[in-house]
């Protein structure tokens, strides 16, 4: 059997993607999985023991039309029985298009789309989260086969890896017998990020209560905002602003030797919590933290309902206004005195 899913979007859609497979995986050990994403994210799955073949969008590809179609048509002559096209746009309805043989062409219900889907899943109103509404998109495979899901949306980064970044870290003068935070200033989304002298103003404080080392991550077109707000600090000692993630994968593997993740929401606190490292967010508003918001024992954050329960219902500036540098610390001081009492307690 061959199957293949189609998510290509960006960090934290195609992670929590990753269990759809890794269910599929499950359910049919011997099929063949193939995984269609962008090429800056297709690294975070290499390796990974439940996809067999991992698919890259280019760049060119998704600008240029006529390259995309001759992509898609390429990929399709592969026969897949079943093709999962999680994005559901018409631009990744093309491989169901050129799919007309799979018994099974699953796709999200929406107006006007979805013709060449032989399923269509309606969207649902009882999901969890996020990765509970994609795994919904298995059900009409439980008529015929029995279905194994995980929620698992773990990414392994092998040891060896883990070793060349520490070495990395540990050669400007990162000392891993203490704390070392990698934090997020920034995000691909504006409007997931933290008004940064408030950043500042909250990480002066974890500097002066917890004394940790400070990682301000980044990637090659981030580098210029990376360094100017660690000049802006005026190069504090515990910061360390030169550590340049050229992949998604090396970012994975710098965040797999770090303590925790503390910072702004976006795709690096997704694969946070999926290299196991614990994590803290600072929410802005519009977010649905129902959908994309995993809570636990490790993982926690901060918004607009922190400060008034009846946020969501202010203009998105005053919701914003409510995540004070104050407020921020309190949250996150909890936070890692619970994971301190959690892991001594072990």
């Amino acid at each position: 059997m061959k199957i293949l899913v189609v998510r290509f979007k960006q960090i934290g859609d195609s992670i929590l993607t990753g269990p759809l497979c890794y269910s599929l995986k499950k359910s049919f050990p011997d099929a063949q999985v193939d995984y269609v994403v962008y090429d800056h994210i297709a690294p975070l799955f290499e390796k990974n023991k439940y996809i067999d073949n991992v698919i890259s969008i280019t760049k060119e590809e998704r600008k240029n039309i006529f390259k995309y179609i001759k992509k898609v048509w390429r990929v399709t002559r592969n026969n897949y029985d079943i093709v999962i096209d999680v994005m559901s746009t018409p631009k990744s309805e093309l491989f169901t298009l050129f799919s007309r043989k799979s018994k099974y062409r699953i796709g999200r219900e929406k107006k006007h789309r979805g013709y060449t889907y032989t399923h269509k899943i309606p969207e649902p109103k009882d999901a969890k989260n996020k990765v509970d509404k994609f795994l919904k998109m298995l059900k009409p495979l439980e008529k015929e086969y029995k279905m194994k899901y995980t929620e698992d949306f773990s990414i392994e980064i092998p040891e060896e890896e883990k070793l060349y970044m520490r070495k990395k870290m540990e050669d400007v003068g990162i000392d891993f017998k203490r704390p070392v935070f990698a934090v997020a200033i920034n995000s691909r989304v504006a409007g997931k990020v933290y008004d940064i002298n408030r950043m500042m103003e909250v990480i002066k404080n974890i500097i002066k209560y917890l004394d940790p080392q400070i990682v301000f991550y980044y990637s090659p077109n981030e580098k210029e905002f990376a360094k100017k707000t660690h000049e802006a600090l005026n190069w504090d000692k515990h910061i360390f602003s030169n550590i340049e993630t050229k992949s998604i994968r090396e970012l994975g593997m710098l965040l797999s030797n770090c303590t925790l993740f503390f910072g702004n929401e976006g795709g690096p606190r997704h694969l946070s919590q999926s290299v196991g490292i614990p994590t803290f967010t600072i929410y802005r508003a519009g977010f649905d933290i129902k959908e994309w918001a995993f809570q636990g024992e490790k993982h926690d954050g901060v918004g607009p309902l922190d400060a008034d329960v009846n946020a969501y219902s202010l203009p998105a500036d005053k919701q914003n206004d409510l995540i004070t540098p104050e407020l921020v610390i309190k949250k996150f001081k909890a936070f890692y005195r619970k994971l301190i009492e959690n892991k001594e307690a072990k």
